[in-house]
């Protein structure tokens, strides 16, 4: 009877085993392999690291051609000190793999369009979105170019060995912590991921992104032209460019010849608002307040004599961070910034001779094309009076347990069809809309930094960033010779008015792009009489600039604003003053709001209660800072106001529609115009106006306010909710309901789930000055205590002192913790 048992026991443990090592469900998704996951030898016990940690190594690896040395100081900013460039990318590639491995490949599969590989069909949505869209047609074309390019081919190839080297070294139980979680393994870096990698900065840093004309398509379609052109006017009123008014532009040498008809067969201006739209699937849309600052001061207003440059690009805020800091020093440079895990050189940064910042340029580059096929199969399409052959591309998702799908995208003039009958909705009517994109041109932005990063003057700054091709970003310089500059950079379609605004006709080419505007030709202002340069993603000129710039709501305006009210009036300019300045919190869109929001209330017509909140409001020093209570009240109702006057017709539509800015309901009131939009569509028995709607706006939001209040909700840090979450939305890997201000037009741009995601700023005195801070850690391992070590630093808007080193000083100085030392083998 002892078999009995003995059998059971057996089937148990088989039984067992058999269990922990399978995906079990849980939810909509499914665990790791718990065996694996949760044993002591190789699970996610492993990736907890010791808080006093040894950085220290001795590395051999056959690809280095001499010796390089890594000091990591006491926040683990690695400082690379190489022989030859080659080496020196080769261990930023290693070094880039070491902590931030999962990140850099996670990025590039959803570039790829490759996530339902690792978690299943949930994810089939954004892989057919971002396969269709042509992420990886835009990337291999991008490679195809670099391989004609023996420096950039070089480069591109030892950053990915160093990569490799990093893989290659990994035992089981040193897999980050997430490879464990979704139960995959990473797979070699090739130079193709790089390209992928940039080509997902290109979309999300496109602000007319990927489904804009679409939605601006739908507006046209429900509202008409003549009210199009009020909701999305093209110059705001208050407009302070980039580049001073009053700056004198020359002739274009392209004069882009507008189509016959336009007005009928594009703009429909005399035709009766179809009331129908575009429907689009819910996808990965760029942020809208994806922006930035960055100005330089000249010597003339600092109290150094010197230029200061102040960065702070805007970003989704997420764990492990997007940048990177380090240094690099080799014979041809010495650099230090920010740099992308997934590419070679440092993004935004300094070196011993200059400084550079970028912010987004905020250009359209994206169309879209409605095709005419012969057949539904689209093996011809009908182009300039003719049937031409369409070539044909496949692409292939593998899902995770599931069979794969194949992708099937015709290939036009134009670009890849993006929407088609495998693609599609029941709003799109059956259309065939090819897109056209910049970034599907072979790309050169790799050059424009590796360039900038050995750049020594203002030449040197302009060749580099004419490297620059897409998205479209403003470039600030300042230099140790005294020089400051900004110049909007990217390849730029030369368009006529409107163009690209609304999905365009396909069948000639009378809509087709006409050009690009020289580089000589776009925007940009050296060593002005003001004594600054700056850019907040506002428009870069005023109308008179030759070129159509588009539509205004790709252009924040406020920041821009309070940029430089603040910079003109500031004298002796410290770094100090610098770090102050951007993380202020005062709100200039609120300074113009408020006085016509509080004209139109009327206070004998509210509560007592609803009065205790219009006088917070009155009484508020409009700065939106943590504690802030009246930043709370202003939003509320400001955002109550925008529903009761767009919200009845929009809510009409059901259909996606681009939100009007801000300012246009502003720049409305401040003109006193009538609006047809103030009056409620949903009722017959009267005419509402502004001021009604002012009234609504007050009672509803002072409802909202006191539950907020009630909740302990009504400080505006607690309000906002400010987030920084891992890429996975794992709640324990994120930081959450942190004690931050800023916001929406404020230069402290921080609001829920978006922010400054890299704060620098740097004097460029004999000795450089620099200082920095972004909301992460330089570990991408949640075990590890320099995972988001910088977070709290950066919420309080506090900053560190940058140690740019010399390799001598480095070998023998206290900041320095740690040594890995690279030799060949």
């Amino acid at each position: 009877m002892r078999i009995v048992p003995f059998v059971i026991s057996g089937i148990s443990t088989l039984a067992l085993v058999t269990v922990l090592n399978m995906q079990l469900p849980a939810g909509a998704s499914k665990t790791p392999r718990l065996g694996y996951f949760l044993s002591p030898q190789l699970g996610f016990w492993q990736n907890a690291e010791a808080v006093n940690a040894d950085f220290n190594a001795n590395i051999k690896a056959k690809d280095l051609k001499g010796k390089v040395d890594v000091y990591m100081d006491g926040r683990l900013v690695p400082h690379i000190y190489a022989d030859n460039d080659l080496d020196a990318y080769y261990v930023q590639g290693f070094i880039h793999a070491k902590f931030r491995l999962w990140q850099m490949e996670f990025l590039t599969h959803v570039a790829g369009g490759r996530l339902s590989e690792i978690v299943g069909k949930d994810k089939l949505l954004t892989d057919r979105f971002f396969r269709r869209l042509g992420m990886v047609y835009g990337a291999e074309q991008t490679l195809a170019s670099m391989n004609h390019d023996p420096e950039m081919k070089a480069t591109i190839e030892s950053y990915t060995k160093g990569v490799n080297a990093y893989i290659e070294s990994l035992r089981p139980e040193q897999l980050p912590f997430e490879y464990k979680l979704l139960d995959y393994k990473p797979e070699p870096w090739t130079p193709l991921k790089t390209y992928l990698f940039l080509m997902f900065m290109s979309y999300d840093l496109t602000a007319r992104g990927a489904t804009t004309d679409l939605q601006m398509t739908n507006a046209k379609n429900y509202f008409g032209f003549t009210d199009i052109e009020q909701l999305y006017p093209n110059v705001q009123d208050s407009l302070d460019p980039i580049i001073p008014k009053g700056t004198v532009y020359g002739r274009p040498s392209i004069i882009p010849q507008v189509p016959k008809g336009v007005d009928t067969a594009y703009l429909e201006k005399n035709a009766i608002p179809k009331f129908t739209a575009f429907n689009m699937p819910d996808v990965p849309a760029p942020d809208k307040e994806n922006g930035s600052n960055n100005w330089a001061v000249s010597g003339t207003k600092t109290q150094s004599k010197r230029p200061i440059l102040c960065n702070d690009p805007h970003l989704g805020l997420n764990l492990p961070s997007l940048w990177f800091e380090l240094q690099i020093t080799t014979p041809t440079h010495n650099t230090y910034g920010a740099s992308f895990p997934g590419s070679p050189a440092v993004i935004i940064g300094f070196n011993d001779s200059i400084a550079w910042g970028v912010t987004n340029a905020g250009r359209d580059v994206i169309d879209y094309y409605d095709i005419k096929f012969k057949y539904s199969t689209m093996q011809e399409y009908f182009y300039n009076g003719a049937w031409i052959k369409a070539e044909h591309r496949t692409e292939t998702i593998k899902i995770k347990g599931e069979p794969d799908l194949v992708e099937n995208i015709a290939m036009t003039v134009f670009g890849p069809v993006m929407y088609d009958r495998s693609y599609h909705n029941i709003s799109t009517d059956g259309k065939y809309l090819a897109i056209h994109w910049t970034a599907h041109k072979a790309s050169t932005g790799v050059q424009a930094f590796y360039k900038l990063n050995r750049a020594k003057n203002y030449s040197d700054y302009l060749s580099a960033i004419d490297n620059w091709t897409c998205p479209g970003q403003n470039f600030a310089f300042a230099s140790k010779t005294g020089d400051i500059a900004i110049k909007q950079q990217g390849s730029f379609i030369a368009r006529w008015k409107h163009q690209g605004d609304f999905i365009m006709p396909g069948t000639d080419s009378s809509y087709q792009w006409q050009g690009m505007i020289p580089s000589s030709e776009n925007p940009m202002i050296k060593n002005p009489l003001r004594g600054f340069v700056s850019s907040a993603n506002q428009k870069s000129t005023d109308t008179t600039y030759p070129y159509y710039l588009g539509a205004s709501n790709s252009f924040p305006l406020y920041r821009g604003i309070q940029i430089n009210r603040k910079l003109t009036g500031m004298n002796n300019i410290t770094p100090l003053d610098m770090q102050q300045m951007q993380t202020d919190n005062y709100n200039v869109f609120a300074e113009q709001a408020r006085p016509y929001l509080l004209r139109f209330i009327d206070k004998k017509a509210l509560t007592d209660n609803e009065k205790k909140y219009v006088s917070i409001l009155e009484n508020w020093n409009l700065r939106a800072d943590p504690k802030e209570q009246g930043s709370t009240v202003f939003n509320s109702m400001w955002d109550s106001l925008e529903v009761a006057v767009w919200g009845d017709e929009f809510r009409r539509s059901k259909l996606p529609l681009p939100w009007p800015d801000k300012s246009t309901l502003l720049e409305s009131m401040i003109k006193g115009t009538a609006f047809w939009f103030a009056d409620n569509i949903d009722t017959d028995d009267k005419k509402e106006t502004i001021g009604d709607d002012v009234m609504t706006a007050c009672k509803k939001a002072c409802a909202k306010l006191t539950l907020l209040e009630k909740e302990g909700k009504l400080d505006w840090a607690v309000y906002k909710d400010t987030r920084i979450n891992h890429l996975l939305s794992i709640p324990a890997l994120s930081r959450l309901h942190l004690p931050i201000g800023g916001g929406v037009n404020i230069i402290n741009a921080t609001t829920e789930t978006h922010g400054p995601s890299w704060r620098m700023i740097v004097q460029l005195t004999d000795e450089i000055e620099a200082y920095c801070v972004y909301p992460g850690g330089q570990s991408g391992n949640p075990g590890s205590k320099f995972y988001d070590s910088f977070v709290d630093y950066w919420a309080a808007g506090k900053y560190y002192r940058i140690v740019f080193i010399k390799k001598a000083e480095a070998a023998t100085s206290a900041k320095m913790k740690w040594h890995i030392s690279f030799i060949n083998s």
